[in-house]
Parts: structure tokens; C-alpha cells; sequence
């Protein structure tokens, strides 16, 4: 194995320009599809973390069914066990009730829908960032009951302004409809279209009297560590409330539209990945090619005084190896260097773009990481198709016939 190892070293560099040229192709692919990757992945964790805690929260626990068909009927009580059980674990930093309804919001001769959301103001502010996002005037207090905070459109088109006062008509529980008189205490600009243009905030206990919901909500919001604390939380969660006909979802679950967009995007820079990878693969199947080529004579002299085929096929597996190999540590190195830099200084957008990311709910930057993921799996698909490029001109020097290796020219 020594003597193989020591001939391919020695081989590889014959030819020392071909062998730069494909040593720093296979750098330049890795390094380019770990940043590339490191990126994408990086820029979806941050914009998934951003719109979770904004408003939806990592996991949200509802009834069976709610999801699908959404209405006050589908509701819950959030008793002591249940506080007990979210309390008790240390990867869940905070939770809060809400309801959830429909409406309609009048000022005067202008009456819009609305979607009515029944928060807690203070847990709110610990599970969201909803706070965070007043246009103007402020956030709702827990001792708010006859004030609401509504989106920034929603006040554009019911020609109100803060200080005037609403009636929020809503049919309850039981079927009856209700109506109170509630005070603009804000604006909620989210980037969200549906909460900028329908949603009405008030305190939980004034939703609940306008929908006679008394000591029922309609959802629990719940704020993790992290994303990678989802699974461990969730599954044993699902365990324990499933008797009681509790669904806990995921982000992904409540956002399908997100996770579908994110999909899209990841499959078309995959896409991207796979061509660079493929160039690559022909490059190493050149290089290896041409090399075996110029030395039939030479390996026809060595198939002649016995040496194995399997063995020679061996050597030139080493020498790809090696060229791989190279390219594949210093890929990592600068990959690592680019996507550490990154994320120590994340790419800021200004101006339009900016206010355009702003619009949709997204972080204006580009962001990345140096999971280790990122790294492995483009280093371990970069190794099999050079492997694999390498098989062609394996199977020649497994079929070269030691006398006509002899007489090639």
C-alpha cells in the first residue's frame, strides 16, 4: 500500500500543470458549493427563526382538526397540567394563549373583515416580536380591555386614526352575535399582507367576552431554544396531549406555504450544485483519461513481467484519490473561512431591496453557517462522483492487453 501510495504521489505531478488545473478545479468546485450551500442554508434558518418568532411561534398546540377547518367550536382549555407539562421543559423558553376568530371592524360609514387575535400582552411578548413591529402608537397592555391594536392597512381603509373609536361586531361561541366598542391604541406593520390588512389585536380576556369563549382559547403559541430543539419537543408533547385530542404542530405544519416556498428555492440550488459537480466530474475524467493514455507503453512493460491488472487499476484509483483529496481539504478550508466570515459579517440589503424583503416578512441580509452538514454532504457527493468519474478510464487499463500496451503510440 506504501509503494502505491508513493508511485500515485509521484505520478500525479509528471504532469505538474494538468494536475494544478485539476486540483484547483475540484477547490474552487468545493469551496463554491459549501459557501453556495452555506448560504442557502444559513439565509433559510435565520428568515425561518424570524418569521416564527414574529408571530406563529416554533410549535403551536391546537385541537385535532383545527388546522384544517379553523373555527371557535375547535377550542380548549388550558389547564394547570397543561402549564405543568410546558413548564417542565427547559428547552421551551415561553408560551402563550391566544384566540383566534372572525369579524367585522366599523368606523363610521367604513366597515372592513377582520381577523380577530386575542393575546396576551405580556406572554406575547416573550413567545413573539409582534411588540416589536408597531407603526405607530403602542403595543397593547394587560389592562388594555377596551383597546385594540390593528394592522397599518386596516386603518388606511377604514379612514380612521389612532384615538378614534371602533365597533368589532363577531358572531360568539354560541351563535349569538356580539359587538363591544374598542379605542385604536396602534398600528402593526408584520410584512404579513393578511395581518397588515385584516388583524385585530385586543387583550385575551376581550376576545373571549366578544366571542363567549370564557376560559377557552383557540391555540397555545410556544417558543423554543432553537429549530433543532422542534423534534425533541414535539414528539413527547404529541404523546402526552393526544388522549386529549391535542395536535402539537410545527411551524412547517401551521406554514405549509412557507415550507413549500423554501423547497422550491432549495431544489433550484441543487440544481446549481449538481451542474457545477457534473463539470467538475468531466474535468477529472479528462485529466485521469489523458494520463492513463500516455502511459499504455509503460503499463504494458509493467503488465508484461507480471504485474496485476486489479493492481495497476489500483494505482490509478490512487492517484485520483489524491487529486481529489487535495482539492477537497483546501475547498474546505476556504469554504470555511468564507461562510465563518459571513457569518460573523452577515450581508446587509439597503434601500429598495430592503424595503422590498421588508414587504414579504424577510430579513433584508444574507446570512450563512458552518454546520458541519453543509460541509459533509458536499464533500461526500464531490468524493462519489469523482469516483465514479474515474471509472472509464479504470476499465481501460483493466482491458489493456500487455502487448498492445507495448505498441501503442
Amino acid at each position: 500500500m506504501n509503494l502505491l501510495l508513493k508511485l500515485g504521489w509521484r505520478n500525479i505531478w509528471r504532469n505538474k500543470r494538468r494536475s494544478i488545473i485539476t486540483i484547483s478545479a475540484v477547490t474552487f468546485a468545493v469551496m463554491l458549493s459549501i459557501a453556495m450551500r452555506g448560504i442557502q442554508l444559513g439565509t433559510y434558518e435565520v428568515n425561518i427563526r424570524h418569521v416564527v418568532e414574529l408571530f406563529s411561534g416554533y410549535l403551536q398546540i391546537q385541537t385535532e382538526g383545527y388546522q384544517k377547518n379553523p373555527s371557535l367550536q375547535k377550542s380548549f382549555s388550558v389547564t394547570d397540567s397543561l402549564r405543568t407539562l410546558l413548564e417542565s421543559d427547559s428547552r421551551i423558553v415561553a408560551y402563550t394563549s391566544r384566540v383566534v376568530g372572525d369579524g367585522l371592524v366599523s368606523f363610521r360609514d367604513n366597515s372592513q373583515g377582520a381577523f380577530i387575535l386575542g393575546i396576551e400582552p405580556d406572554n406575547e411578548r416573550r413567545v413573539s416580536k409582534l411588540a416589536t413591529r408597531v407603526a405607530s402608537g403602542h403595543f397593547l397592555d394587560a389592562g388594555d380591555l377596551d383597546q385594540i391594536v390593528v394592522g397599518y392597512k386596516l386603518l388606511e381603509n377604514l379612514k380612521a386614526t389612532l384615538g378614534d373609536e371602533v365597533v368589532v361586531l363577531a358572531q360568539g361561541f354560541d351563535g349569538s352575535l356580539g359587538n363591544l366598542k374598542f379605542t385604536i391604541a396602534g398600528t402593526i406593520k408584520t410584512g404579513t399582507d393578511a395581518l397588515d390588512r385584516n388583524a385585530v389585536f385586543m387583550t385575551l380576556d376581550a376576545a373571549q367576552e366578544l366571542l363567549v369563549l370564557y376560559g377557552r382559547v383557540n391555540l397555545v403559541a410556544i417558543r423554543l431554544n432553537d429549530l433543532p430543539d422542534i423534534p425533541d419537543v414535539q414528539e413527547p408533547l404529541r404523546g402526552r396531549l393526544e388522549s386529549k385530542k391535542l395536535a402539537v404542530l410545527a411551524w412547517n405544519e401551521v406554514m405549509p406555504d412557507l415550507e413549500q416556498g423554501i423547497k422550491l428555492d432549495n431544489i433550484s440550488g441543487i440544481l446549481m450544485l449538481g451542474i457545477l459537480i457534473i463539470v467538475v466530474a468531466f474535468g477529472i475524467t479528462n485529466t485521469v483519461l489523458m494520463s492513463v493514455t500516455e502511459r499504455f507503453r509503460e503499463f504494458g512493460i509493467v503488465l508484461s513481467i507480471g504485474m496485476p491488472q486489479r493492481r495497476l487499476a489500483l494505482l490509478v484509483i490512487t492517484e485520483t484519490l489524491i487529486i481529489v483529496l487535495i482539492g477537497l481539504l483546501a475547498g474546505n478550508i476556504l469554504a470555511y473561512a468564507i461562510n465563518s466570515y459571513i457569518v460573523s459579517h452577515p450581508i446587509e440589503f439597503t434601500g429598495e431591496y430592503a424595503e422590498m424583503y421588508a414587504e414579504y416578512g424577510f430579513l433584508p441580509r444574507i446570512e450563512s453557517t458552518v454546520r458541519l452538514s453543509s460541509f459533509f454532504n458536499t464533500t461526500l457527493s464531490m468524493l462519489a462522483i469523482s469516483i465514479l468519474a474515474a471509472v472509464y478510464p479504470i476499465l481501460k487499463v483493466l482491458k489493456l492487453e500487455p502487448l498492445k500496451g507495448i505498441r501503442h503510440t
